[in-house]
């Protein structure tokens, strides 16, 4: 007599138990990491907002042909716009030369825990020809960008910086880096 014998499909309760447990595992394992890789990645992302919120202020500035400032309004928040506003005066209904053209507040992406310090108090003035005005007495203006202390220790955190040249110029660096000849040293 020949027995037929059913084939298993799927999993056994010990071996879905046995994934579920790897896979707490290995979540508990990651998650301080994750933590240090999304604090850093809010600080990269406010790195990149001031960026570029000063090249559309250098921009603005050559398209209006007037001064267009760029404004650290505490924090993470900034403000872009004239120098002396300017009204209507070709007629097509916008104001030649608001006094805001863009802004952002902090909150938008969480970055309220982001610390921003200046070597400069500001605002950031470009000109027509998109150069600062004054020009800084030394070669560049740095605006720190830092995460506060109480979110990361000062080993995990990923700060950087922002130069900002003579010319108008534009570099991000961080300043953790020593080595002369990576791209990402500051000055």
């Amino acid at each position: 007599m020949m027995k037929h014998f059913k084939s298993q499909i799927g999993f056994s309760l010990i071996e879905l138990m046995i994934a579920v447990s790897i896979i707490g595992i290995t979540a508990t394992l990651a998650f301080p990491s994750f933590k240090v890789w999304i604090e850093n990645t809010r600080i990269r992302n406010t790195t990149e907002s001031m960026m570029s919120g000063l090249q559309l202020a250098r921009a603005e500035a050559v398209k209006r042909n007037a001064n267009v400032q760029f404004a650290l309004d505490g924090g993470a928040d900034w403000s872009i716009g004239c120098v002396v506003p300017v009204g209507d005066n070709n007629g097509d209904g916008e104001d030649d030369c608001p006094e805001e053209i863009q802004s952002r507040k902090s909150g938008d992406d969480k970055s309220d825990k982001i610390i921003v310090t200046s070597s400069d108090d500001g605002p950031y003035i470009f000109n027509n020809l998109g150069r600062l005005t004054p020009a800084p007495a030394d070669e560049f203006i740095q605006i720190n960008v830092d995460i506060d202390t109480s979110v990361l220790s000062a080993a995990d955190s990923r700060d950087l910086r922002i130069n900002i040249g003579v010319g108008g110029n534009f570099k991000m660096c961080d300043p953790n880096v020593a080595d002369e000849e990576d791209l990402r040293v500051c000055p």
